[in-house]
């Protein structure tokens, strides 16, 4: 069940968050969330009518999808940066296609013409998940971030109608 998130997700979208955080290069965060701090992030995006959406699988959050203006300067006013995350037992099961599958309508039906994706490499999950919607690559920044001792580049990925 692909649902809009509430607030009292945020602490299982923070469980889910802090995985990546602690234990992956896929976030370049180092620190984990608070339940909190994931709720005053989801309240300034959702109260932005940036749209957040969670999935459930048998009454648990399995993961989420939300959509972040790219860039703050009115002229980037029609793209928007895509993200999505998974519990750490629910990739391979299609929930990140079920995601964007109703993210990606909402942003066109709200006048979003170009979405980016902005991947920490290596991530083939990711990577196939993003061209699956018609995303390519059109960017890499070879070793522009750090996390646990280690050099990361990152790709961007993007999609215009």
């Amino acid at each position: 069940m692909i649902r809009p998130v509430s607030a009292a997700d945020a602490t299982a979208i923070a469980a889910i968050y802090n995985h990546y955080v602690t234990g992956t290069t896929v976030t370049f965060e180092e620190e984990p969330v608070s339940t909190e701090e994931m709720a005053r992030r989801i309240e300034t995006l959702t109260g932005q009518g940036q749209p957040w959406l969670v999935a459930e699988v048998d009454g648990q959050l399995a993961g989420y999808a939300y959509a972040t203006k790219w860039h703050h300067r009115h002229g980037y006013r029609y793209s928007a940066e895509v993200t999505v995350y998974l519990g750490k037992d629910f990739g391979g099961r299609g929930i990140g296609t079920a995601l964007y599958k109703e993210l990606f309508p909402l942003l066109e039906a709200s006048g979003i013409r170009s979405l980016v994706g902005v991947i920490a490499l290596p991530n083939a999950a990711s990577i196939a998940l993003h061209e699956k919607f018609g995303m390519r690559k059109v960017g890499h920044l070879k070793a522009i971030g750090m996390k646990f001792g280690e050099w990361i580049d990152v790709g961007y990925w993007q999609k215009s109608s």
